[in-house]
């Protein structure tokens, strides 16, 4: 077990880069898609690691190995370094744990206070029961403050900013966000970058492509891309112009990102991609998952047996 453990740890490294290439030669939605599960299966898979490990130090505990009926002298000749593995590993599993519960609830404070700080707006019936908030505000900014209900947050400096097909566009973009609920997407490869450093190099890519596919969302409302490649650049721009507050990470916004690149690719609707690399990118994810995924149920197997193998060598005695 000790030595398929490892892998889940290692083949993040290989995978990020691999999930992040596949991604560019993709559409925004599964390339989003693409981003998003694979980091919520390497997390898993390194966690689970974490926690088979664990649990291999917490047999050697002469109380839990007595209610196992395990052989404490078979396990200790069987596996030596095990323990130290295990303290090493419990003291990762209980700071990722830590973390998390830390991400959770600074995503949680950071979404009430969002939508406590709107205080006073005008707000107004929105299509798919998303409700519009206009702020009071010449700063320029609109995003997509999700919860229940989810809402377009834009201040009446952005409204400003732009003629009508324009708002048209951006307000369709924020809406597309609270639909396809891509603050989720978000989140998740926030916990992800907890649970692993390695997949911390996937959280700007997934922004990117979900930006992206809001902006998609958008032109085929709006029925117009060029429309909604100058809603996005002129509300970057308007948006660079004054200082806004900061919102929350999870409160994904149209003008965020590389704008220059959505651009674009809003006006350069078909870019060329080599079938060869998105194979071959294709295969090296597939690859590394497999074997993230097919190491961690092999260890798990492992443990079992291991701890079958001390039952009977403590009823043999």
């Amino acid at each position: 077990m000790i030595l398929l453990v490892w892998a889940p740890f290692l083949i993040p490294f290989l995978a990020a880069p691999a999930a992040r290439r596949l991604a560019d030669a993709l559409p925004p939605r599964p390339a989003s898609w693409v981003l998003g599960a694979t980091g919520v299966v390497l997390a898993g898979a390194s966690a689970a690691s974490l926690g088979l490990l664990a649990a291999a130090g917490l047999l050697r505990i002469p109380a839990v190995a007595a209610l196992a009926h395990i052989s404490l002298p078979w396990l200790d000749e069987a596996s030596p370094t095990a323990m130290v593995l295990a303290t090493l590993a419990a003291t990762a599993l209980v700071v990722a744990g830590v973390l998390t519960l830390h991400t959770a609830h600074q995503q949680y404070s950071d979404l009430r206070r969002a939508r406590a700080a709107l205080g006073p707006c005008t707000e107004a019936g929105g299509d798919d029961g998303h409700p519009l908030a206009v702020l009071d505000d010449d700063r320029a900014d609109a995003y997509a403050l999700p919860g229940r209900p989810g809402r377009i947050v834009v201040t009446a400096g952005m409204l400003r900013a732009l003629p009508a097909p324009e708002r048209a566009a951006l307000l369709a973009h924020e809406r597309a966000h609270l639909t396809a609920r891509h603050h989720l997407f978000l989140a998740a490869a926030e916990y992800a970058a907890v649970l692993h450093p390695a997949l911390r190099r996937l959280r700007a890519p997934l922004g990117f492509h979900l930006e992206r596919w809001a902006d998609e969302c958008a032109a085929r409302e709006v029925g117009d891309r060029a429309v909604t490649a100058r809603a996005v650049g002129r509300a970057a721009l308007a948006a660079a112009r004054t200082p806004h507050p900061a919102r929350p990470l999870l409160a994904p916004a149209a003008t965020a990102g590389p704008v220059p690149r959505r651009v674009a690719a809003l006006l350069s609707p078909h870019p060329r991609t080599g079938r060869r690399r998105r194979v071959a990118a294709a295969l090296a994810l597939a690859a590394c998952l497999t074997v993230s995924t097919a190491a961690t149920a092999a260890a798990t197997r492992d443990l079992h047996h291991t701890v079958e193998s001390a039952q009977l060598a403590a009823g043999g005695r």
